[in-house]
């Protein structure tokens, strides 16, 4: 457990959403935080990451909150999730208690060597640096194209460094710290299918799959991509889909399908890098440590949408469910970067096939032109902003939507300026997320459109227009646009520099790291491998 004496309080001033007491104000009941008012009532729709870390917030700030989930009961499923230095910051904002938590559990990536490797030229695991070196010296490697400059982006605001956490432990720990506040502060298997706004300082009638209803003064919908409450926000359809299925549910398919599995791997490079992703010809396999031992990866396809050939961990399918239930999905996948590195190679002949997962990216444009709220109803998270999983952004983007809207509701004086404080949380936000999704959606569509096998004096294996494009990208990306993009994420950190304690955290973590990952090495070697569990996500579509 780290040292609660590393943890001191931080300072936070958000000032932009204060209301002076003698301001004008609508009418409508006197909320706390005045003398004489009443807590804030407020309905959340979906508990997940976004829906559990919006509820704890509130509760922290005095609210009187409950989330509507519609599954049955919370289970141990789903894998990592990453937090990168700014969502890192948001948590210690809202909970010097949470962060040390989610410290105990956290696997520190950023810490290490993440880049973009040559798929094709990576040999062995090398740890070599990414240098044009290679250009003259035919004998130097050129493992690395890139590497990212997350610690130092990172070291410039004084943050914890980017990391995972295995998303049952998180949803364990957020779901404790707020029945410390409030013991029932979720209602399992009646998820929210639409709403009735009343207007200023009415509240809102939050309406259930079972019939019933519930009246809040509030209704934040952060109920994912296939939103309920956004379907009604915007005249949308739950899941429809065009018959090409290009579009779902106003989403658009991002033109790239992914695989996923995980593995117990030691690797020559196991503690010395943290993430890679190996480019090569219209695709690209990345993969990251995310503690234990355990390796998980993704495999990045242009197909069109449909192209099932795996069970899909987000949408409840099973391996009946697939074209050929039979097939082995390693070796699908092998086939499809067949002359890639032996790296790509070894990472597949040691994950067991039954643990491949698959899923059709959908995201959405900026809602520049539609607010994120509806009288006193408002959209967060996934359920307005999804975004493809480049940047690991996703979760980070819905914890920081849930902390800047519980500190502008907690500055809100009455019930009255509840609507308006809405529409201003809304204008906070859609500039900061849609720079994020623009950032996240540019990703995939250069690495697979417009990247290819570098340029290399001394080989064939990149020869393309796209090949001597990606060289000549090469110090554009490393000294320009990698470091101005992570120091813009990092850039939003509310609980400004945390000084030493970042890199006190890093040592504490390094030890148990090695011995955690040595065990499991160890267990591998005794036992095989064993295949993850299915994930969280299953669970929560298949009702």
């Amino acid at each position: 457990t780290y040292s609660s004496s590393l943890l001191k309080p931080s300072s936070i001033n958000l000032n932009s959403a204060v209301t002076d007491d003698s301001a004008q104000v609508e009418p409508g009941e006197l909320l706390s935080g005045w003398k004489g008012g009443r807590p804030l009532k407020v309905a959340i729709a979906g508990g997940g990451v976004g829906g559990l870390t919006c509820a704890l917030a509130m509760l922290k700030r005095g609210m009187d909150v409950t989330i509507y989930e519609r599954t049955e009961a919370f289970a141990r499923f789903g894998g990592p999730i990453q937090f990168a230095s700014n969502a890192l910051s948001v948590i210690k904002a809202i909970d010097e208690d949470l962060f040390v938590r989610i410290m105990d559990r956290f696997t520190f990536t950023g810490t290490r060597a993440c880049g973009i490797k040559d798929g094709l030229r990576a040999n062995g695991f090398r740890m070599t640096d990414d240098s044009l070196d290679y250009v003259l010296n035919p004998d130097a490697p050129a493992d690395w194209f890139v590497k990212f400059p997350l610690k130092q982006c990172a070291d410039i605001f004084g943050l914890p460094y980017t990391g995972v956490i295995d998303r049952p432990d998180l949803q364990e720990i957020l779901m404790d710290e707020c029945r410390k506040i409030k013991s029932d502060f979720i209602v399992n298997g009646n998820g929210v299918v639409g709403y009735s706004s009343h207007g200023p300082g009415k509240g809102v009638t939050v309406n259930f799959s079972d019939g019933t209803s519930a009246d809040a003064d509030v209704c934040v919908g952060s109920d994912g991509i296939w939103s309920s409450v956004r379907a009604q926000m915007y005249g949308e359809e739950v899941k429809s889909s065009t018959k090409n299925k290009m579009k779902k549910q106003g989403c658009t398919y991002s033109g790239y399908t992914v695989f996923a599995g995980e593995t117990t791997l030691s690797t020559e490079d196991y503690y010395e890098t943290g993430y890679k992703v190996y480019i090569g010809p219209q695709r690209y396999f990345v993969t990251s440590d995310v503690g234990n031992g355990r390796v998980q990866w993704y495999a990045f396809f242009a197909l069109p949408p449909g192209t099932k050939r795996a069970p899909s961990g987000w949408g409840g399918s099973e391996r009946t469910d697939q074209a050929n239930p039979e097939e082995d999905l390693v070796g699908y996948i092998k086939s499809l970067h067949e002359g890639w590195s032996d790296e790509v190679h070894y990472v597949l002949d040691n994950t067991p096939r039954e643990s491949v997962e698959q899923r059709d990216l959908y995201d959405r444009a900026p809602e520049l032109l539609r607010s994120w709220a509806d009288g006193n109803v408002v959209l967060m998270g996934d359920a307005v902003h999804p975004m493809m999983p480049n940047l690991g952004q996703g979760g980070c983007q819905a914890i920081e939507d849930a902390y800047v809207l519980t500190e502008m509701l907690a500055n809100t004086k009455t019930t009255g300026s509840i609507e308006k404080t809405l529409q201003e949380f809304y204008k906070k936000r859609i500039l900061r997320v849609s720079i994020v999704q623009f950032l996240s959606r540019l990703a995939s569509d250069l690495i697979i459109n417009a990247f290819d096998t570098p340029w290399s004096p001394h080989d064939d294996k990149g020869k393309s227009w796209k090949s001597y494009l990606t060289f000549f990208w090469k110090p554009v990306l490393q000294y320009f646009i990698f470091p101005a993009q992570f120091a813009y994420l990092y850039s939003y950190h509310p609980t400004g520099s945390m000084g030493k304690l970042p890199a006190q955290l890093q040592e504490q973590w390094k030890s148990r790291h090695a011995i955690d990952s040595e065990k499991a090495f160890d267990e591998v070697q005794k036992a095989g491998q064993k295949s993850a569990g299915p994930s969280f996500f299953q669970a929560a579509n298949a009702k």
